[in-house]
């Protein structure tokens, strides 16, 4: 009998969630199953998660399909009619060992396991030794969003927003310190509404002050994706004044058009967003950027497409995720004036392309710099501004080390 095997999609807290749902699986002592840990954000991924359960059918007649995720808790009917699904878990019940005992059992179980996401007024925070690499763990402090973007499903997927308290975030950072990981990453679906749930409303910028006063051996700090209005005064102060918070901040920007940003209903305008990383980059003259950016949102014309290519120099931004807007039935900007797909895709392909000059010109100036590097493996490792840096020689694996860089190949420094 086999250990289960699981296929994640999406981002990097569906990865977290992956590795929790794996150790309780393997205690339950789960066998022969495929769990497949599905994302909605776009149509595209929706589709790439029902390929991937039908080649898993096809190359394993025998297994347990688990379908679980976003896409599995928007839509459970649609996953459940399909021939090759054993299972369809929602986003609460994944993350509770009782279902994965329940799957384990001889009794059998329900098939269809998904509850009213928006009932959830807790996140599940579960204590993992690490994930990602032997040297950087991932740690989820938020799940959820109250925000009600045009563009977006999630909130129906993950709910709404929810807090782990500071205490329980700390001790979590202790555990993977002592267990030898030299950086950790906060985790979120909206990570800047951190603590509106909890007694006093505190800010995020409170937590990451927090955690780097009470685990003075972390050596390094990251904070992932963040919207920019939101960020706070300890957070701008930690940016300031804090060397092991690091230099890489990855921005909800979504657009640069402020007739987008309002047919979005973001909660900023282009020129928040410039100030915003002037701001940061004030505070911290080495601060690097990277930016979420949708091409082609309903209505979108030429001119308003040039003011979000514009913004990638604008805002000095360097690490772009590029999505080509795709309609998601149920949300509001399926219902506005679609732009013509061909156009989409080629505004897309000039934003990647505009991204890609940038982190040209983003190694390049690294060239001759001395950096300290993140070991991931053998040969490879991350500048703190979230650079790749390729070794001749094999270095310490989650070791911090001391490399000149001599070059680059345009997607990644060489030391």
């Amino acid at each position: 009998m086999s250990a289960p095997v699981f296929s994640t999609h999406g981002c990097r807290l569906n990865a977290y969630e992956s590795e929790a749902m794996r150790r309780m699986a393997e205690d339950a002592g789960l066998t022969d199953a495929i769990v497949i840990n599905t994302c909605a954000v776009t149509a595209e991924a929706v589709r790439k998660a029902r390929q991937d359960i039908r080649r898993a059918r096809r190359d394993n007649p025998a297994a347990r399909i688990v379908v679980t995720g976003c896409a599995a808790q928007i839509d459970p009917a649609g996953f459940t009619g399909m021939a090759e699904v054993d299972h369809v878990i929602g986003n609460t019940e994944k993350m509770s060992p009782g279902t994965w005992a329940g799957l384990a059992g001889t009794a059998g179980t329900d098939r269809v396991q998904v509850n009213d996401i928006m009932s959830v007024t807790e996140t599940a925070h579960h204590l993992i030794d690490g994930f990602g690499t032997r040297s950087r763990a991932y740690v989820q402090v938020q799940n959820g969003c109250d925000h009600r973007c045009t563009f977006c499903i999630i909130p129906f997927g993950r709910g709404n927003s929810r807090s782990v308290p500071a205490g329980v975030v700390v001790d979590q950072i202790k555990r993977l310190v002592d267990s030898g990981f030299h950086e950790v990453v906060l985790t979120g679906v909206d990570l800047t509404s951190w603590g509106a749930d909890l007694p006093g409303r505190p800010p995020l910028g409170n937590l990451v002050r927090r955690i780097l006063r009470l685990v003075p051996d972390l050596p390094r700090l990251r904070i992932s994706s963040i919207d920019s209005i939101e960020a706070d005064p300890d957070l701008m102060e930690a940016i300031a004044t804090e060397p092991r918070l690091m230099p890489h901040l990855h921005l909800s920007l979504q657009a640069g058009d402020d007739m987008i940003l309002k047919r979005m209903k973001r909660r900023h305008l282009r020129d928040d967003a410039i100030r915003f990383c002037e701001d940061a980059r004030r505070l911290r003259p080495d601060m690097t950027f990277g930016a979420d950016l949708i091409a082609g949102f309903p209505t979108e014309t030429d001119a308003m497409f040039e003011n979000s290519l514009r913004l990638v120099d604008e805002c000095g931004l360097t690490w772009l995720h590029v999505f080509p807007y795709s309609p998601r039935p149920g949300t509001p900007a399926a219902k506005m004036p679609q732009v013509d797909g061909m156009a989409i895709r080629g505004r897309a392909a000039r934003l990647r392309a505009a991204g890609a000059a940038a982190v040209a010109a983003h190694l390049s100036a690294q060239v001759g710099q001395m950096h300290d590097v993140l070991m991931e493996a053998p040969d490879l490792g991350r500048t703190a501004h979230f650079a790749e840096v390729r070794f001749d020689a094999p270095q310490p694996e989650g070791r911090i080390v001391q490399a000149r860089i001599r070059g680059h190949d345009g997607t990644r420094l060489a030391a």
